[in-house]
């Protein structure tokens, strides 16, 4: 399809795309609308920045708006499951742009803040409702949200919630819903792990299969290489990468958050200006961090894996990992944040003898060799795999095999029975919490948090056989 109007969408929604300078449909847009606007179900296969919101959000606009009707108090007429809170405002931000001429209510929900507004905004009812499983089942818990009325089920990003450990979360969420064939139930996920067939094949109905990329393949525009480092030298070699000429807006990914923080302080010593995003961040922490990015205040954005996805700035011309993911899958989303809307884009890697492993395994997922620079001091031997040190801490792993998602790691990060993540409320805290910061202390206290927005903890806690 050459453009938008051959998709047989309702005027409104045409006029809103043309006022936002969008006339042709990706390939999964123009595959997935069609398919959606029968109302079957669907499991779309595409990687990231490729419009996979639009893929959903045209089609189900143009449903509500067709169908007309009011949303039921407490509830809503469509639900969208996010990972994250940055993916889940972003896509709020584009079904309020595609439909502003239509009159459709639309709120976001996630955790990190407060709940009275997502209260209100839930209690006389909402069109279309995005939100993250951990605070949508919060407000369910205390009766201020439900889903009985919900007849759309949108799970984008599927492959990252299972990565964080959603899966128990999102079981739960679709057992509120209405069942199938009154529930249309839409599938989206940048790669096709074992784990994502699994729930897919238990929450959809007869679906339609759109794929418009080969599964776990990189953006063909983005030019990969691999720099191999000493540990200790990777500081500075990341500063000389961020001064090459034609380095505009990067990304910088790290392993932690505290690495993250690290960085950002060692960048501003080299003279760079950067800011960091991660979990240990307040909401109006992160939006100072991303609105200095998209200005160039700080053009350069230290990250952890939560803003892999849910980052949509275009002009992002590298993004360099200091740290390799535990996770192979997770380097495809990390890089498809640069080369978007047709542009070019660059991914450097900083490989040292930890990152060796991970780097091998990237190459096998993907099939493709990734061009490798030594950069040491001594090259007179071969690099070796070195294991990385378990970590410590809370919503930490020690690096390894992909978790089994029915099976995550306990709270505590111990294993046998598990753990709360601190002490119980009202108990006499030890040594540990003592040293805890108030923050990760009323995370700890508050039942039920988004999953651990406050503490960086995205895992719901294994629940034990037959237990409660």
């Amino acid at each position: 399809m050459s453009n938008f109007e051959e998709l047989g969408l309702a005027a409104p929604i045409l006029r809103a795309l043309a006022e936002s300078g969008y006339t042709t449909p990706t390939p999964i847009q123009a595959q997935a609308i069609p398919l959606v606007r029968t109302g079957r179900d669907l499991l779309g296969i595409a990687q990231t920045g490729t419009g996979k919101t639009a893929a959903f959000a045209l089609p189900i606009l143009d449903r509500l708006s067709a169908e007309g009707g009011r949303p039921p108090r407490g509830g809503c007429r469509a639900l969208v499951l996010a990972p994250t809170r940055e993916l889940a405002a972003q896509i709020a931000e584009s079904f309020r742009t595609y439909g502003k001429h239509l009159g459709l209510s639309v709120a976001v929900i996630f955790g990190g803040v407060g709940y009275g507004p997502q209260r209100h905004a839930l209690a006389g009812g909402i069109d279309i409702l995005v939100a993250t499983p951990g605070r949508l089942e919060d407000l369910i818990g205390e009766r201020s949200a439900r889903l009985d009325k919900a007849n759309i089920l949108v799970l984008d990003e599927a492959d990252q919630m299972l990565d964080k450990g959603f899966l128990p979360a999102i079981r739960r969420l679709v057992r509120l819903l209405p069942n199938a064939p009154t529930r249309q139930t839409l599938f989206f996920s940048a790669t096709m792990p074992t784990e994502i067939g699994t729930l897919a094949r238990e929450i959809l109905t007869d679906p339609d299969r759109v794929a418009v990329a080969p599964v776990a393949s990189t953006a063909e525009r983005v030019a990969q290489r691999a720099l191999l480092v000493e540990q200790n030298g990777k500081r500075a070699l990341l500063a000389e990468v961020l001064r090459a000429p034609g380095v505009g807006r990067a990304l910088v990914f790290s392993r932690t958050k505290h690495g993250a923080d690290r960085i950002v302080k060692q960048l501003e010593q080299d003279g760079l200006a950067a800011s960091a995003i991660h979990g240990n961040k307040s909401q109006n922490q992160r939006e100072r961090s991303l609105a200095a990015f998209k200005d160039g205040t700080a053009p350069i954005l230290v990250a952890t894996d939560i803003a892999a996805r849910g980052i949509d700035i275009d002009d992002v011309t590298h993004v360099v990992q200091y740290d390799m993911p535990d996770v192979p899958e997770t380097y495809v989303h990390r890089i498809g944040r640069t080369a978007r809307a047709g542009a070019s884009g660059e991914a450097v890697a900083l490989i040292g003898p930890e990152d060796l492993d991970s780097l091998k395994a990237v190459e096998k997922l993907t099939r493709q060799d990734i061009p490798r620079q030594d950069r040491r001091e001594d090259q007179s031997k071969p690099m070796k795999a070195v294991a990385l040190a378990p970590r410590g801490g809370r919503g930490q792993q020690q690096r390894g095999p992909r978790p089994q998602q029915n099976a995550g790691p306990t709270r505590a990060g111990g294993g046998g029975k598990p753990q709360p993540a601190q002490a119980p409320r009202g108990g006499p805290p030890g040594a540990a919490a003592r040293g805890a910061d108030a923050s990760r202390r009323r995370a700890a206290e508050a039942p039920r948090r988004d999953r651990g927005w406050a503490g960086g903890d995205f895992r719901d806690a294994p629940r034990r056989q037959g237990g409660r």
